[in-house]
């Protein structure tokens, strides 16, 4: 795929392609089946089936780490201009996607455009991939909210805030916890939007579209396309997502498996590359503020110290520097 909005993969990462050549596999087709993940209506919580709606949440986080919703509340006509906007953005040429003048244009901060893997050692570390990582405060707090994209993230972020606030206020029900903890520490403010963009991958069996990691949040919810792609481990394997036209992706990151003591999981996934067709998604991720301690309340043993968000984020920073990828909670262990 060429053309001026594509990021300058070839070049950027032609050593490693000399390194380890074209025979270097790293397997990312091989999946035994494609499944769909559990699919909760979230309309049984206003007809009297609240506590049955509740149950296959905290089912689901405890068994899979992700699950679809339906009913959600977020219409179809905002997911579908939200694609359309993000589409329009990313199709900017690449040389105003990365410089000052995309900050300019899109009220966005230093840093938001990324593209490919920076600490890349293998083709193995290699995101095929580009993404605006946006802070909810650049939009919030954006003095020049005016273009359509600004306008259209915001909408669809405050949707998607009330629908990650409610999911996480029913998880902490479902463990028994009755405080006010995200309503408290998980504000707009200290959230984040990420618009993806999987371009078609000509070493589709070489790279991954997103390399394998773990969410480090406490939930993202997911918009997709119906492209496919998202791959997660079930039962020791990995597993291909059939996307639904008309469901969100809600997913348990760090923080959650941390705060519940293990009894909500963040599950490994990955984004496999396609040869041929480019894939667009939006993702919500559901933070609290750096300064949030995450510990458990269950009264049983901790299997985790307690940290705060901002020690979290470093510590996982700093071993992607020093060591290419990511460690996460292990490294939290009591």
């Amino acid at each position: 795929m060429n053309g001026e909005d594509v990021p300058p993969f070839h070049e950027t990462y032609k050593f490693l392609f000399e390194k380890e050549g074209p025979t270097k596999c790293i397997k990312a087709a091989m999946v035994v089946e494609e499944e769909q993940l559990p699919v909760i209506d979230l309309g049984k919580l206003w007809n009297g089936e609240g506590e049955e709606c509740k149950e296959e949440i905290a089912r689901a986080s405890r068994e899979w780490g992700f699950f679809q919703v339906i009913n959600h509340g977020i219409s179809k006509e905002i997911l579908e201009k939200m694609t359309r906007e993000q589409v329009k953005v990313f199709k900017q040429p690449f040389e105003k996607k990365k410089g000052k003048e995309s900050r300019s244009y899109l009220n966005f901060s230093a840093g938001a455009y990324r593209w490919g893997t920076p600490t890349a050692t293998s083709l193995c570390d290699l995101s095929w991939s580009e993404a605006f990582h946006i802070p909810m405060l650049d939009i919030s707090d954006s003095p020049t909210l005016d273009t359509a994209l600004s306008l259209t993230m915001e909408e669809f972020a405050t949707r998607v805030a009330d629908l990650a606030q409610k999911i996480a206020e029913i998880l902490a029900e479902k463990l028994g916890c009755k405080s006010n903890f995200f309503q408290e520490n998980c504000l707009p403010s200290t959230c984040y939007l990420r618009m993806n963009r999987y371009l078609p991958c000509p070493m589709s069996l070489q790279v991954f579209g997103l390399m394998p990691h773990t969410d480090t949040d406490f939930l993202t919810i997911l918009h997709q396309d119906q492209v496919g792609g998202l791959q997660l481990v079930k039962d020791g394997k990995w597993i291909a997502v059939k996307p639904n036209p008309d469901g969100l992706i809600v997913n348990i990151g760090d923080l959650f498996q941390a705060w519940s003591n293990d009894v909500y999981k963040s599950v490994e996934h990955r984004v496999v590359a396609n040869p041929f067709v480019e894939r667009f998604s939006t993702a919500y991720f559901f933070c609290p503020s750096f300064e949030t301690v995450v510990h458990s309340d269950s009264g049983e043993a901790s299997v985790y110290r307690k940290f705060s968000f901002g020690e979290y984020k470093k510590q996982v920073e700093v071993d992607v520097k020093e060591l290419g990828h990511k460690v996460g909670l292990p490294r939290f262990l009591v």
